[in-house]
C-alpha cells in the first residue's frame, strides 16, 4: 500500500520542539516496516530541500513562516495572514505530491488542517483518506463556529476515523455522527524499561513538554511554590524541560525557588536522547494538564518504567486506576498537584512496577501501525 501521511508537526530537527508530531516519525517508519510505502508531507520553517528518499519514509517538507503551527490562533486577527499562507502552502504541497505519484490512501494527522487538505485532494485525485485525531484539534478547534463546520466536513468525508484516546473517540463520534476507533499514539522510547532506582529518602521529579496553559505548567509552578519545607526536604531535585508561551512564568518561578534554596532545575527542549536521560533519571514524571487525551509522555514514562503524577483529565484517571501506574491528583488545581507530589515524595516508586509493565504493553508503535493497515485493508475488501 502506498500511503501519503499529512501532518502539521514532524521532528525533522532533533531539538525536541515538534510537540504532537514527535511520534509521527516512528509511526511512519513502522508503516514501512509493515510493507507500506510512505511519503510524509509536513511544514518546515527553513528552506526545504527536494523530497528526500531514505531507508524509511520519504520526506517532503514545505516552507511556512512560523512553527509550530499549533501556536497560531484563528481568533487572533494578527495570526490570520500567517494561517492563510500556511494553509495555502500545505494544500499546494499535497496537491503537488498527488500529481506526481499515485497513492492508495492518505492519512491525515490531524483533523485540521490536514483532514481538509486530504478531503480536497482526495476529491480531485480519487484517493480515499482517513483522519487520526488528537485532543487539541477536536476540543479547541471544535469550539470555533466557522472552523467547526470545516472540522465536521473533514471528519464525515473520511473513509475511517481514528483517535488517540478513548474519551476522544466518543467526542469525534458525536461530531462526525459515525464510528471512530481508538489508536494510541506513542513513540519508540526505550527498547526495555530501566529499573527504578533503589528506594531512597529523597525523590526525583520531572516535567517534560510544552510550557502552555493546556499542559497546566502554570498549575505545576504554583504547586511547587506552595510545597512546604518538609516536602522539599524529601525532593532531591525537580527538573523541568520544554518551552513555549509561558516561558517567562517558568523563568520567574525558577528564580524564586532558587532564592529559597529549592532544588529546581529548568532547561529547554530536548531531543529523544535527552528525553530518555531525563526519564531514566527521574522517579516520577508529572503530567499537570488541564486538557488531555493520552499524552505521548505518558507512554514514554511507561516504556521507561517510571510512574506518573497526573491530573484527572481525559483518559488518565481510567488508566491510572486500571494499571496502578502512578498517582492521580485529586483535582486539576495547583493544590491538588501539590498534594500528589507531597504524597509521592514519601512513596517507593517500585510499588508501581507491575502496573507500569502492564500499561506499557498497550503502547506499541509497530502494533498500532499493523492495526491501522489491517483496518484499511479490511475496508478495501468491503468496497
Amino acid at each position: 500500500m502506498n500511503i501519503l501521511v499529512l501532518t502539521t508537526s514532524y521532528p525533522a530537527r532533533s531539538d525536541g520542539e515538534s510537540a504532537a508530531g514527535t511520534f509521527v516519525a516512528d509511526f511512519a517508519s513502522a508503516l514501512c516496516e509493515c510493507g507500506a510505502r510512505v511519503t510524509v508531507v509536513f511544514p518546515t520553517d527553513v528552506e526545504p530541500a527536494r523530497s528526500t528518499i531514505q531507508a524509511g519514509p520519504r520526506l517532503s517538507p514545505f516552507k511556512v513562516r512560523t512553527l509550530p503551527l499549533s501556536t497560531l490562533r484563528p481568533q487572533h486577527p494578527a495570526d490570520w495572514r500567517t494561517i492563510l499562507d500556511s494553509l495555502a502552502a500545505g494544500q499546494a504541497a499535497v496537491d503537488r505530491q498527488c500529481t506526481i505519484e499515485n497513492f492508495d490512501h492518505i492519512l491525515a494527522c490531524w483533523a485540521l488542517p490536514c483532514g481538509e487538505w486530504a478531503r480536497r485532494v482526495g476529491r480531485r485525485h480519487g484517493v480515499p483518506y482517513s483522519i487520526w485525531s488528537l485532543g487539541s484539534d477536536i476540543w479547541q478547534l471544535g469550539r470555533l463556529p466557522i472552523v467547526r463546520s470545516f472540522l465536521i466536513r473533514a471528519l464525515r468525508g473520511a473513509r475511517q476515523l481514528f483517535a488517540d484516546g478513548l474519551s476522544l473517540c466518543a467526542d469525534v463520534e458525536r461530531l462526525a455522527s459515525r464510528r471512530c476507533e481508538f489508536l494510541p499514539s506513542s513513540r519508540r522510547f526505550l527498547p526495555e524499561p530501566v529499573a527504578c532506582r533503589p528506594a531512597t529518602s529523597t525523590k526525583r521529579f520531572a516535567f517534560l513538554g510544552r510550557w502552555h496553559p493546556n499542559k497546566g505548567i502554570d498549575l505545576l509552578l504554583d504547586a511547587l511554590e506552595s510545597l512546604d519545607d518538609e516536602t522539599w526536604h524529601g525532593i532531591e531535585e525537580f527538573r523541568m524541560f520544554g518551552g513555549g508561551p509561558l516561558q517567562d512564568a517558568v523563568l520567574t518561578t525558577h528564580s524564586r525557588l532558587r532564592e529559597r534554596s529549592r532544588c529546581f532545575t529548568m532547561g529547554g527542549y530536548v531531543d529523544i536522547e535527552g528525553a530518555r536521560r531525563l526519564l531514566t533519571w527521574t522517579d516520577f514524571l508529572v503530567i499537570p494538564s488541564r486538557i488531555e487525551s493520552i499524552p505521548v509522555v505518558f507512554s514514554d514514562a511507561m516504556q521507561a518504567g517510571r510512574p506518573v503524577i497526573a491530573t484527572p483529565v481525559g483518559d488518565l484517571p481510567a488508566l491510572l486506576e486500571k494499571y496502578h501506574c502512578g498517582l492521580l491528583s485529586p483535582s486539576v488545581t495547583s493544590r491538588g498537584l501539590a498534594e500528589a507530589i507531597s504524597t509521592a515524595s514519601r512513596l517507593n516508586p517500585q510499588e508501581f512496577k507491575e502496573g507500569i509493565a502492564a500499561a506499557g504493553g498497550q503502547f506499541d508503535t509497530l502494533k498500532s501501525a499493523q492495526s491501522m493497515l489491517a483496518r484499511l485493508s479490511h475496508y478495501d475488501t468491503l468496497v
